[in-house]
C-alpha cells in the first residue's frame, strides 16, 4: 500500500466507525478507566470496561472488539483478562495487548506472556515495553521507554512475524508493522504523554478500528492517524495539560477526513 492508499483508507474508516459505532470492551488500568472511555465516546465509538471473570468472556464474545492493558493487573482482572482474550480468540473478535510496564514487574510480564499465546491481533507498547515482550530487554522506567522507537523497530518485527500480530510502538514517530510492511507516522504531539490516559486510550481506539476491517495494518495506521491528528489539533488550542485534555477529547468529536488529509504525514517503507 501507498501513502496515499493508507490515507484513503483512513478517512473511509473514520466514516465508518461514527457510522458502525463498535462497542470496544475495555479490560483496562484503573488510572485511565474515565479518559478511556470518553476518548471513545467522543471518537464515535460505545465503551464498556466489563473485568470481572464470569462474565469478561461472555461479553467479549458480544463486543465488537477487545482491549487488554496490564497497567493495574490485580488478581481479579489479570483473571478476566485471560478469559476474555481466550473468548474473543475463540469468536473472532479483534483483540488489543497493551503489555504497560511489561519487563520491569514481574506478575505483569508473566501474565503479558500467557496472554501473547492467544495471539492478540495487534499489540500496541512503548518502545521499552515491546524490546522486553520479545525478549530483547528489562523495560524501561515504570511506564516510561527508556529507549527510542527506532531501536525497538526490529522487536516490533520479530514479534509481530512470531505471533501473526500487528505491532505499533508509539513514540515521537511511531512506527507500525505487521511484519511484513512497514508504516511510520510523524503526527501527534508531546502533550499526549503529560496526560494520564494518554497512550492508554490509543489501545482503545486501535481496537475500535480493528472492529472495521480485516487488514489490521491499515486499520491500525487509520487509528494511530486519527488519534494523533486531532491531538494536534488539540494542541494547536492548548499548550498546557489540562486544558489539552479537554480540547483533545474536543478534537477527537470533531476530527473529519479533512484534517486528516491537512495533517497526515505517513511514511511508507
Amino acid at each position: 500500500m501507498t501513502t496515499n492508499t493508507y490515507l484513503d483508507h483512513a478517512t473511509a474508516a473514520l466514516t465508518q466507525l461514527r457510522q458502525q459505532v463498535p462497542l470496544v470492551h475495555c479490560i483496562t488500568n484503573n488510572v485511565v478507566t474515565n479518559f478511556t472511555a470518553n476518548a471513545l465516546l467522543a471518537l464515535g465509538a460505545t465503551p464498556a470496561m466489563t473485568d470481572i471473570p464470569g462474565e469478561a468472556g461472555l461479553f467479549a464474545q458480544m463486543a465488537s472488539c477487545l482491549l487488554v492493558n496490564l497497567g493495574t493487573p490485580t488478581p481479579v482482572q489479570a483473571e478476566a483478562a485471560l478469559e476474555a482474550a481466550q473468548a474473543a480468540r475463540a469468536a473472532g473478535t479483534p483483540w488489543v495487548l497493551d503489555p504497560v510496564a511489561v519487563g520491569v514487574l514481574p506478575i505483569r510480564t508473566a501474565l503479558a506472556r500467557q496472554l501473547l499465546e492467544l495471539r492478540p491481533d495487534i499489540i500496541r507498547g512503548n518502545p521499552s515495553e515491546i524490546l522486553a515482550l520479545a525478549g530483547q530487554g528489562q523495560g524501561g522506567r515504570g511506564v516510561d521507554a527508556t529507549h527510542s522507537v527506532a531501536q525497538a523497530e526490529q522487536a516490533a518485527m520479530a514479534l509481530a512475524q512470531q505471533y501473526g500480530s500487528v505491532v505499533a510502538v508509539s513514540g515521537a514517530v511511531d512506527f507500525l508493522t505487521d511484519g511484513q510492511r512497514q508504516v511510520r507516522l510523524a503526527n501527534g504531539t508531546p502533550l499526549l504523554t503529560r496526560v494520564t490516559g494518554g497512550g492508554c486510550a490509543l489501545g482503545a481506539v486501535l481496537a475500535a478500528f480493528a472492529a472495521l476491517h480485516e487488514d489490521r495494518l491499515a486499520s491500525s495506521v487509520a487509528a494511530v492517524l486519527v488519534y494523533t491528528v486531532a491531538a494536534q489539533m488539540a494542541a494547536a488550542q492548548a499548550d498546557r495539560p489540562g486544558s489539552f485534555a479537554v480540547q483533545f477529547l474536543d478534537a477527537l468529536a470533531s476530527v473529519q477526513a479533512s484534517h486528516l488529509r491537512q495533517w497526515a504525514d505517513i511514511r511508507v517503507a
